[in-house]
């Protein structure tokens, strides 16, 4: 079959590396791609959201089913527009619905969804310009410290953690008065602050059952410790020492099913995967936030332990199988290290020459290209996180050592990664 995979990040090159390996994948297109998925297909210079060019591109390479990485086209409705396009009314499109992708595209309605169904998050309120006294009220008197939540997409920034309320009045201002997050802040949640171990799980839904995937704990923090800005993510470990049995049995049970169950109940359309962003409170797990997609660069870290067909996989998924479904995981720890341009999250120069690609890496280790492409005969870097090395070991330390290692033979001018991710569990796994 033909499949069409929206997205340019780490994320899609990885899916597009599985998606490739299936005998059930004849021709691979990816809409822009990068360096990275032009060595698993053909990349077409469409945008994400320009929905119009991609229902052409879907008739054009007879394409039989879309994946949809980046969350932008899910909010935006490219699931409903393509399958509404005449001609296109069997595509197989894996990714929610406009309404079903509010999760991730409104933290009020998440919050609203979780509130109704019961499913465990931290107390909140929400407030606009309109009642913005009440909410400088309401942060006079939380205890600290205080989340501040952009309500729509504001590209990963839209969360602010104060610890001090002449700090949180001040965001909370800026965010309703001064726009500092665009339309995206134009209502604000504010929610109590969870102490805890971050951790993300993903699941595959076709709306009635579930598979679930490997979890896994991404470092968004730029410096070394968790230190610094916040950053799209600079590395991921999989699995958890933390998530035992009994833990995900929790998760199982008080979220995920919830959740589904939910979607249903609501009779929101949902075939893809859901990303629960989830705290470990003292070993009972609460919901941070939802996504409508797999994240990035968990990605690259969970994928490649996921020893199913990826496309046997969506196909299920599209005709309502997955129940029938037997997921196998590599038992192997993995780790995923990002190298990023000097700068980065703030101001960083592009352009920069890619060397040590070329050169044999080591076994049970992947490179994922994300912000890097084609010039002439040069891979050279195209945005702030340019590449993720992820390697396999018997435990976390062996894991990230080996990507470490890797991402030492590889080179940009101004290059920067984390040589500490999983630094927590690495003790752990001795």
């Amino acid at each position: 079959m033909n499949i069409l995979l929206i997205g340019s990040g780490g994320r899609e090159h990885a899916l597009a590396w599985k998606l490739k390996q299936s005998p059930l994948c004849d021709s691979l297109f990816i809409a822009p791609g990068n360096a990275g998925t032009a060595l698993c297909g053909t990349n077409l210079p469409v945008g994400i959201t320009d929905f119009e060019a991609l229902a052409k591109a879907c008739k054009e390479h007879r394409i039989d089913m879309v994946l949809v990485g980046p969350e932008e086209p899910l909010v935006k409705g490219v699931t409903d527009f393509l399958t509404g396009v005449p001609g296109l009314e069997n595509l197989k499109v894996i990714g929610p619905s406009k309404n079903a992708s509010q999760l991730e595209g409104s933290k009020a309605f998440a919050k609203e969804f979780m509130t109704r169904h019961g499913i465990p998050t931290a107390a909140y309120a929400e407030f606009n310009a309109d009642n913005y006294l009440e909410g400088v009220n309401y942060i006079k008197s939380h205890k600290l410290p205080i989340v501040l939540n952009a309500d729509g997409l504001a590209a990963g920034k839209g969360v602010l953690i104060c610890q001090h309320p002449i700090e949180a009045m001040s965001e909370f201002d800026l965010m309703l008065h001064r726009a500092k997050f665009g339309e995206a802040g134009k209502k604000v949640v504010i929610e109590e602050f969870l102490h805890g171990i971050e951790l993300s799980v993903f699941v595959l839904t076709d709306g009635e059952d579930y598979v679930l995937l490997p979890e896994a704990k991404d470092y968004k923090r730029v410096g070394v410790g968790d230190t610094g800005l916040n950053t799209g993510g600079m590395g991921a470990v999989s699995p958890l020492p933390f998530a035992d049995e009994a833990f995900i049995q929790k998760v199982r049970s008080r979220v995920i099913e919830p959740t589904i169950a939910g979607l249903k109940k609501d009779q929101l359309d949902y075939k893809g995967f859901i990303f629960f962003g989830l705290m470990n409170d003292n070993g009972d797990p609460k919901v941070i936030e939802y996504n409508c997609r797999m994240g990035d660069p968990e990605t690259e870290v969970v994928i490649p332990r996921v020893k199913n067909d990826l496309v046997e996989l969506l196909l299920a998924t599209s005709g309502k199988k997955l129940k029938t479904v037997k997921l196998e995981i590599d038992e192997r720890a993995a780790a995923t290290v990002v190298a990023v341009s000097g700068g980065y999250p703030g101001d960083y120069q592009k352009g920069k020459v890619i060397s040590g690609l070329e050169e044999n890496l080591l076994d049970d280790t992947m490179v994922f290209l994300a912000g890097a492409k084609h010039e002439g005969d040069q891979v050279v870097t195209n945005g702030g996180r340019v590449f993720t090395v992820t390697s396999f070991g018997t435990n976390i330390d062996e894991a990230v050592e080996q990507s470490n290692y890797v991402m030492e033979q590889l080179f940009f001018e101004d290059m920067y990664f984390r040589s500490d991710i999983g630094y927590e569990f690495r003790s752990e796994t001795n």
